[in-house]
């Protein structure tokens, strides 16, 4: 399930952020100039692992949503499918059966 999952949401979720990725890039220039190399090696596992993080916590998001929106549609169809034809039709119709009673 957990790579049906994923490419749900791969195939649902495109959202692009350039400001953000562009911010991002300023910043890790800056810290390659900045930084010698232990400290630039420390910081790419940092960032790796918090990448990662994101990653996992989106696509348990994507999940939590499709598993809710699938207990709704479950729940719904339980009930009866909503029909707003049928609701009209009954609107109309419960008006006619009162005067033929």
């Amino acid at each position: 399930m957990y790579d049906y999952m994923k490419a749900l949401q791969k195939r649902f979720d495109r959202q692009e952020y350039p400001e953000l990725a562009e911010q991002v890039e300023r910043a890790q220039e800056e810290l390659r100039r900045d930084m010698d190399a232990v400290g630039r090696r420390k910081m790419l596992r940092l960032l790796d692992a918090q990448n990662a993080l994101l990653a996992e916590s989106k696509l348990m998001s994507f999940t939590a949503g499709f598993k809710l929106a699938w207990g709704m549609a479950k729940e719904l169809e339980a009930d009866g499918l909503y029909s707003f034809e049928r609701e009209e039709e009954e609107h109309i119709c419960r008006p006619a059966e009162q005067v033929d009673a």
